[in-house]
């Protein structure tokens, strides 16, 4: 099966700490589609946090609001998530998709962990 999207970035960090995911994505997917920024805790249903449109525009969950940024380089097909002011609670695998998703262009994810 051909992995339309990889996630790259995540990482063990501390409280208050920063991070910044990467999503390259095909082509095809990344120039067509507004793509997102899904996270999923064992046990939980896997959320939205953030979406970008082709044009530019954004879109957050609200428990991230003004920690998270989310970006796209066309030149590069990836999108972006700068994670700041960290919390426990953001500890999650994170999966990038187009929005909406797609079932199968689900990618393996990046684990993010909040501790310290």
């Amino acid at each position: 099966q051909v992995q339309l999207v990889v996630e790259s970035g995540g990482g063990l960090v501390q409280p208050g700490g920063s991070l910044r995911l990467s999503c390259a994505a095909s082509g095809s997917l990344f120039s067509i589609y507004a793509m997102g920024w899904y996270r999923q805790a064992p046990g939980k249903q896997r959320e939205l946090v953030a979406f970008i449109t082709t044009g530019g525009s954004t879109k957050y969950a609200e428990s991230v609001k003004g920690r998270f940024t989310i970006s796209r380089d066309g030149a590069k097909n990836t999108v972006y998530l700068q994670m700041n002011s960290l919390k426990p609670e953001d500890t999650d695998v994170y999966y990038c998709n187009k929005y909406p998703a797609y079932d199968r262009y689900w990618g393996q994810g990046t684990q993010v962990t909040v501790s310290s």
